[in-house]
This record gives C-alpha cells, structure tokens and sequence, in this order.
C-alpha cells in the first residue's frame, strides 16, 4: 500500500492532496507513517520501525495504524492498485 505520489506532506505533518485540493493536518506518528508509506515501506517494515522507536503494545499499534489507514483511504490519500 502507498500513499499517491501526488501527496504532498510537511515536516509538521501537514498534508496536501493537489488532485482536489484537500489538505490535512496529522501529529507527527501519522507523518511519519505517510513519510515510510511514501519510500515504499511495507506495513512490516513501518511496524519494526516504530514499534523499535515508541513503547506501545503491537495490538494496540495494530489497532491505530489500520484505523489511520482506514482515513487515508477515506480521504483518497492511498493508491488502492497497490497490495497491502
């Protein structure tokens, strides 16, 4: 899964969608998940990240970052061609 190239995202996790011109705001953990997506990190390599860089138990990062996905995708921020 990978946020579409067109996204466009800050150092203080504000995001822009130029294709309708929606833009976001996310704390840092969601920017950084949105950076990781965007080099083509898998969902297993952006979870040893941050589980390696936040104390936080795996059912509850699991839980978090899918309910994340789930707005991404509901803002039209991930290209849904890409496997998960």
């Amino acid at each position: 899964m990978k946020i579409n190239k067109n996204i466009a995202i800050s150092d203080s996790g504000f995001v822009f969608n130029p294709v309708n011109g929606e833009s976001f705001s996310v704390n840092p953990i969601g920017a950084e998940i949105i950076s990781l997506m965007k080099t083509g990190q898998a969902y297993d390599e952006i979870e040893q990240s941050l589980m390696n860089k936040y104390s936080v138990e795996i059912t509850t990062f699991e839980r978090d970052y899918f309910d994340f996905i789930g707005l991404l995708k509901q803002h039209n921020l991930i290209d849904t061609n890409e496997e998960a």
